[in-house]
């Protein structure tokens, strides 16, 4: 453990505030949303069913997707209502937080998303986009109907933002399915011709 700093252990306490952290999403649809590391551990999944359909890189995919929200731990996530008014400087959150950790070498990986040009970083957008959608439907399916105005009106728009052809599939299929399949339909009452007798 002689090469880890006190700035390594610093960091393991900041990433894990964001534990603590509600998303911009609570306020508007007044219901628990996702935490930023839940919502990153399942837009990890979407980036690397997308590296996979795309051929890209999944190891470079999931780095990037890994660290895509961690200026988060400074800047807080930012609702779509509050990023109208308030210009976060995530670039300096990243570089104050990179400077001394082991974890140095992943300021450029950011970077490198933020420009958009490679693949893995139009996917990791693409899968941060279709999170929130994966989080509108639930929340809707679950009576919020600022979530079920807010897929309708941001149908069009959001579709457009997709860089991958992927994304694009998956949206769609999105847009159809209910969150409640996959148990509903697997449970001991379908799988067990016994249960409940």
């Amino acid at each position: 453990m002689g090469k880890v700093s006190k700035r390594d252990i610093e960091f393991l306490f900041e990433i894990s505030s964001l534990n603590n952290m509600a998303r911009g999403w609570t306020q508007h649809t007044g219901m628990r949303t996702a935490s930023v590391p839940e919502h990153t551990y399942r837009m990890m999944w979407i980036a690397l069913l997308l590296a996979k359909a795309e051929s890209a890189d999944e190891g470079k995919t999931l780095r990037m997707a890994f660290i895509h929200d961690i200026a988060e731990t400074r800047v807080s996530d930012l609702s779509y209502v509050q990023k109208v008014y308030v210009n976060a400087d995530e670039e300096l959150a990243v570089k104050e937080m990179f400077a001394g950790p082991s974890f140095e070498g992943y300021t450029s990986l950011l970077e490198e998303y933020e420009r958009r040009e490679c693949v893995e970083a139009k996917i990791i957008k693409d899968a941060d986009n279709l999170d929130v959608t994966l989080e509108m439907k639930e929340l809707a399916s679950r009576g919020s109907d600022v979530a079920k105005r807010w897929i309708q009106e941001m149908r069009p728009m959001v579709k457009e933002k997709l860089y991958t052809n992927s994304a694009r599939e998956l949206w769609d299929a999105l847009l159809i399915a209910d969150p409640d399949d996959w148990h509903i339909q697997t449970n001991k009452f379908t799988r067990q011709p016994n249960a409940g007798k």
